[in-house]
């Protein structure tokens, strides 16, 4: 296995490595996963809670980005958090020729936090057709060929319904911690960083779940997953046993399953 690093911007948390499974001479990577690591948006918790899934995918046989990004407290949260992670996905796009990726499927693979961020990076081709042009106005980023399009996604426990979870003061406010007030205060803000809002995807999003998680109510994938089944989308809600934490542990059932669903993704 090689493991590179590389920045995606001038941040200290801009970046991202990539692990790469051995190659036959003159292979290609059939696409890659982008990993997303949770923690609640908050700068306490990095992308080393990503390393082992990372690793355990280039063991298996697949490429892996495992994404580091702004988080509310170190310089993220709006409107960075969300600049960060499309930037930091449009990365491979700059390493495909050098590393021989092939980047026509690429599959995020988000856990809590970094599940939210991957569905709504999913919608990312409808963000300006969202009707909210100011808050689309602060997130810049590539809208030519070299953007990178997430082709399907894997939450592990994703925090899918914002609205519901900002309602529920899930982990004691995360959510205007995140998005820098409340929904009143920025409602725009709020529906444009909402994953239920650009539903139905044109891409598949399998939201899994742990049956013991205390962390992110069922409910919030369950709410994702009713809201694109009623639109035709092709999505579905998978649980596995296990706390929140599960899901994100190489050696669970659960995470073992996210890995075959991430796999089937690839095809």
């Amino acid at each position: 296995m090689k493991r590179h690093k590389y920045q995606y911007g001038e941040d200290a948390s801009q970046w991202g490595e990539l692990f790469l499974p051995e190659l036959p001479a003159g292979g290609e990577h059939r696409g890659v996963v982008v990993v997303i690591h949770g923690g609640y948006w908050r700068s306490q918790y990095g992308a080393e809670l990503g390393e082992p899934i990372a690793r355990d995918l280039a063991a298996h046989g697949m490429a892996a980005w495992n994404l580091e990004y702004r988080r509310a407290g170190n310089g993220g949260g709006w409107p960075n958090t969300f600049i960060d992670v499309l930037a930091g996905i449009d990365k491979l796009q700059d390493l495909a020729a050098k590393h021989a990726l092939n980047l026509g499927p690429v599959v995020a693979l988000g856990h809590s936090a970094g599940g939210h961020l991957a569905a709504w990076a999913a919608g990312r081709g409808k963000l300006a057709q969202l009707g909210m042009p100011d808050a689309d106005r602060q997130v810049p980023r590539r809208n030519d060929a070299t953007a990178v399009h997430l082709t399907g996604v894997v939450s592990q426990s994703g925090l899918l319904n914002l609205a519901e979870a900002e309602k529920l003061n899930l982990s004691n406010g995360a959510v205007s911690n995140l998005l820098g007030g409340s929904s009143s205060k920025y409602p725009h803000r709020y529906r444009y960083a909402d994953p239920m809002t650009a539903l139905p995807l044109a891409v598949p999003v399998i939201a899994v779940h742990g049956s013991e998680d205390s962390t992110v109510p069922l409910g919030q994938s369950e709410a994702y997953v009713n809201a694109g089944t009623a639109a035709n989308m092709e999505t579905r809600l998978v649980r596995v046993p296990g706390d929140h934490y599960a899901l994100i542990d190489p050696k669970t059932p659960g995470y073992r399953a996210c890995r075959e669903l991430v796999r089937s993704l690839l095809g």
